[in-house]
């Protein structure tokens, strides 16, 4: 297998993928902030003194989303037909999962898990007044459909 974005002299460029169909494309991601308990339970009640935590993070995911192509080298522009983020709470932590779709001719994977670390560390931002401990980790693909190279879901046993 060979590296796709380094042309014949090892140099960078961005894949021309213009021999590729458009095809509906997706992705899901997730990220991980663990806490205190103290502060799962004050941004579920929503006293975070800088506000609701959970709806900024859920902006900055999409607004991240939409952004990629000028975060990551190589990326490209993407027009993004979907972009969600949404959290569940365990006792000590918060799982961010996103998912972008998108009709195009290359996947959605960087939009996904761009959108779940920004949001990840926009609920750190909102809440590193209370807690100094928390940790933001777990950052990874767990799934992806379209395209060529096949799909792809995260085994959980592995």
């Amino acid at each position: 297998m060979s590296l796709t974005h380094i042309d014949e002299q090892g140099h960078a460029r961005m894949v021309d993928v213009s021999a590729k169909p458009a095809t509906r494309r997706e992705a899901t991601a997730e990220a991980w902030v663990h806490m205190a308990n103290s502060t799962r339970i004050a941004i579920e009640a929503n006293l975070l003194v800088k506000g609701d935590a959970l709806g900024v993070a859920r902006i900055a995911g999409i607004m991240a989303a939409k952004r990629v192509d000028e975060l990551i080298p190589l990326c490209h522009s993407l027009p993004l037909a979907e972009v969600r983020v949404e959290f569940e709470f365990t006792e000590d932590a918060l799982r961010i999962q996103a998912s972008a779709a998108t009709l195009a001719q290359t996947g959605v994977e960087m939009e996904a898990l761009t959108a779940a670390s920004i949001a990840a560390l926009t609920v750190y931002d909102m809440a590193k007044a209370i807690d100094k401990r928390m940790v933001v980790d777990g950052i990874k693909l767990l799934k992806k459909t379209g395209g060529k190279s096949g799909d792809f879901e995260w085994d959980r046993s592995e």
